[in-house]
């Protein structure tokens, strides 16, 4: 989800490697050990949580999150937590990584120390406050100053507890004065307007005199306003501290005015103090990108001639191949090129291009696309966009189910526990790779008509290279299909969205085992035990050497390589998409009965959308997806909560809160796509609830009133591909600039090849160039586009800064730009003067 700015689109997406905690505080007790689990947190709020690891000081957890972020936010925070059966979950520790802090860690393993979790610590949200200082003559004729300090509202504050019942306390401190005054309590809302007036009385300086209105300098300098934010309790712990702002009267300056926003900060508590190292540690790896994304027609020149690479002579003088030759990791490239040309419906001539060039390079059929070429890396990719739901539909059911029967299959005698029996192990891991090697070999039918594509242009390629060897067909296509995409996907099912979590250490190695296997049942090796470092597996794999094995394999991949396959590609199985548990209004369908809140086990396939009482039972109401009018965001005045969205209908909106905001935007997201192409769907809304008769946002009466507000829309249809080209070539346009001194080494690679004609410089020897003159001229089209693009952006930032108002409700004043509003306000002092 996009932020407007000044005509541009700013997007914010983090990726997230948790490791693993070490030297955990022991549990003070017999036992020791810890259930110790990890959440992933934006300024309060949870969006992701790991799984848990049980008796355990040094919990490894090698999960993989990413999000997009929906919002502003000024923390990204890690919290460690030990699981209690019978009591609530305490922290341990937390990392908190301020926002302007995240690129210090960009993309690197760092070991965070632990930090300890107190009330004090725990803030967010922010404060608008606004001060007056004035003359008074009292009723004896003495002239003093009072300052008149209005709380006018809070916004963001977090919920403590499940609650949020907000109030504010004003004092004024000195050297010896600290006079206390409260705001009225503000039940149930965490973005509370108090509006309230609170005045204290502020000493006159023996050198007042007529001719001087504000408060002498030395005076004010010792003066400050604070402002803390509580939450009422009725519990006998007390009242939970929320934050707290300090505002030095300096702030006041000439005009005796100060109106302004504050973030709240944490209470200084600088007497406690924590060795590093005492709560432990937590390695993780975060890579926090920010797309800052102009008009499409600013990318036309760079976009053009990306999309010009498909059709290229020779395609390693294009501009898409010359990027992958300067990044670092062919990586880097391959995401945002395959996002790209997905989204242009040019991938297909793209990947067919760049690799008949690599099958002509290649002198061994054996080790065709064996190395992490630029072809190798976007077919990849392409197989991770297009055939995520394939994944889903072929492997998902079984793999849920080695994950959830955990039966023993460990085959190597060294590693067999005394409970164990060899055999039964080896009768259930055949079984199991019997099983998963039957759903993947007829499932040709399924296979997204992109990869076929891409599978004919590589078997074609590979036997008009290598045509004395009748296999290369089938291996060309194998190499990407067992061993880049179903083996990975069976050894690491997290990570392609197939479990929510690292798989615990038996089923993971479970799952290693049958990976091997599948691999090297697909690879058609010709010595197949030879593949097996180990003997155990040489012997298991004796099972599978029957032909009927490797003609299963053969007809599989002439099915999903063949351009004479049909093209009716509906799937009668449902797609499941998305499930979780989240809270739903009741939506009236009885008349009589209460609308109250209730959690339920929500499911969207691409058939139905359904909610049951828990997972696995059956639905307790089911919504086609033809009856999915809108999905719209529901304001949080509404029912007084946050994340919550409506599912709109003929007859009626569910009305569903998410978790957090993350949930919240990902089932707006999912659900938006798979509904795209109804086609009675609304082209406005209510983005408020229907309540006590009338609609919250326009006030009419009628509940069938049409929407008074335009419906979000603009999204593609198809689920899998759902991409916004400019944002890629944005970041496109980031790389080329991050490697720009390699494309000007490239520039002089080309000179040189051009100009000698003879043995290429070591200095240059690492690009692929073809073709010296063309690859140059693209080159300097490729700088051209650059440049510009990075002007355009310089003066972006120049306007942003010329145009940021400190204190404004954008902008609020925190720790870090406080001196930068005090220089705003002297230089704005000084310009008006």
């Amino acid at each position: 989800m996009a932020v407007e700015e000044e005509g541009l689109r700013v997007f914010q997406s983090v990726k997230i490697k948790i490791g693993e905690a070490k030297n955990i505080p022991p549990y003070p007790g017999p036992n020791k050990m810890r259930d110790c689990y990890c959440t992933v947190n934006l300024d309060q709020e949870e969006v992701f949580r790991t799984k848990t690891i049980e008796k355990s000081l040094c919990p490894f957890y090698g999960e993989d999150f990413y999000c997009e972020i929906p919002r502003t936010f000024r923390h990204l925070s890690f919290y460690i937590f030990d699981r209690d059966v019978f009591r609530r979950d305490s922290s341990i520790g937390k990392v908190a990584v301020k926002k302007e802090d995240l690129q210090k860690y960009h993309g690197k393993d760092h070991w965070f120390p632990l930090q300890p979790v107190c009330a004090d610590s725990e803030v967010q949200g922010k404060v608008h406050l606004e001060l007056r200082l004035s003359e008074v003559i009292t009723d004896s004729g003495v002239v003093c100053h009072k300052l008149a300090t209005r709380v006018l509202e809070c916004q963001d504050l977090p919920i403590v507890n499940g609650q949020c019942d907000p109030y504010a306390a004003v004092s004024l401190l000195g050297l010896s004065r600290s006079e206390a005054k409260k705001t009225k309590v503000k039940r149930k809302n965490n973005n509370p307007q108090f509006d309230e007036v609170f005045f204290f009385e502020v000493t006159k300086p023996l050198s007042y005199t007529k001719r001087q209105f504000d408060v002498e300098e030395d005076d004010v300098d010792k003066l400050a306003l604070k402002v803390d934010l509580w939450t009422a309790s009725n519990l006998k712990f007390g009242d939970e501290f929320l934050g707290e702002v300090r505002v030095p009267l300096r702030v006041l300056g000439q005009s005796g005015v100060h109106d302004a926003w504050y973030f709240l900060q944490p209470r200084d508590n600088s007497n406690k103090s924590v060795k590093a190292d005492e709560l432990g540690s937590l390695r993780l790896n975060i890579v926090y990108t920010e797309d800052h994304v102009f008009p499409t027609e600013h990318y036309n020149p760079l976009r053009d001639l990306l999309l010009q690479s498909a059709h290229f002579e020779p395609v390693s003088a294009s501009a898409a191949h010359i990027l992958g030759e300067v990044c670092r990791e062919k990586q880097e490239a391959a995401v945002p090129l395959v996002r790209l040309f997905l989204h242009y419906g040019k991938i297909v001539p793209f990947l067919s291009a760049i690799a008949h060039a690599e099958i002509s390079r290649t002198q061994d059929p054996n080790t065709i696309f064996r190395g992490n070429s630029l072809t190798s890396k976007c077919i990849d990719e392409t197989m991770k966009l297009a055939g995520m739901h394939y994944l889903r539909v072929t492997l998902k059911p079984i793999i849920d189910e080695i994950c959830t029967d955990h039966k023993p299959c460990e085959i190597d005698p060294v590693k067999l526990k005394e409970s164990e029996n060899l055999d039964t192990n080896r009768e259930n891991l055949r079984q199991y790779v019997d099983r998963i090697f039957n759903v993947i070999t007829s499932s040709g039918v399924s296979c997204p008509t992109v990869m076929c594509d891409i599978f004919f242009s590589l078997r074609e390629s590979a036997s008009s290279r290598f045509q004395v060897d009748p296999d290369v067909r089938y291996t060309a296509v194998s190499s990407f299909i067992f061993l880049r995409f179903f083996a990975p996907a069976i050894l690491s099912p997290n990570l392609f969205h197939l479990r929510p979590h690292h798989p615990d250490p038996c089923t993971s190695r479970t799952l290693t085992l049958i990976s091997k296997t599948i691999q090297t049942l697909g690879s058609l090796a010709k010595s197949k035990s030879a593949n097996f470092k180990e003997s155990y597996m040489a012997a298991f794999y004796d099972y599978f050497n029957e032909q009927k094995y490797a003609d299963a394999v053969k007809n599989f991949l002439d099915l999903i390589s063949s351009s004479a396959r049909w093209d009716q590609k509906s799937i009668e199985t449902p797609i499941m998409l998305k499930e979780g548990f989240m809270i739903k209004r009741a939506q009236g369908r009885n008349r009589f009965g209460l609308k109250n809140f209730k959690k339920r086990w929500f499911r969207l396939t691409n058939h139905e959308f359904t909610y049951h009482k828990t997972k696995g039972e059956g639905a307790l109401c089911s919504i086609p997806i033809e009856n999915i009018l809108a999905v719209e965001r529901l304001e949080e005045e509404s029912f007084k909560m946050k994340n919550m969205f409506q599912v709109i209908q003929p007859e009626r909106a569910l009305y569903i809160q998410a978790n957090n905001c993350v949930e919240a935007r990902d089932w707006i997201d999912i659900l938006t796509k798979v509904s795209q192409c109804n086609r009675k769907r609304l082209s406005t809304y209510h983005p408020s609830a229907f309540l006590n008769g009338h609609w919250l946002c326009c006030k009419l009466s009628a509940d069938t009133a049409p929407g008074c507000t335009p419906c979000t829309g603009g999204l593609p249809a198809n689920i899998q591909l759902d991409v916004d080209g400019d944002r890629e070539t944005e970041r496109i346009y980031s790389l080329y600039s991050t490697y720009m001194a390699k494309l000007v080494k490239m520039q002089e690679a080309c000179g040189s090849k051009s100009v000698y004609d003879g043995p290429e410089q070591e200095e240059y020897s690492t690009f692929v160039i073809d073709d010296p003159q063309e690859t140059y001229k693209t080159l300097r089209l490729v700088i051209s586009a650059v440049q510009t693009l990075e002007q355009q952006h310089m003066q972006y930032k120049r306007d942003k800064f010329r145009k940021t108002k400190y204190g404004s409700q954008e902008h609020p004043i925190g720790d870090q730009s406080f001196q930068c509003y005090i220089r705003q306000q002297s230089e704005s002092s000084t310009y008006s003067i």
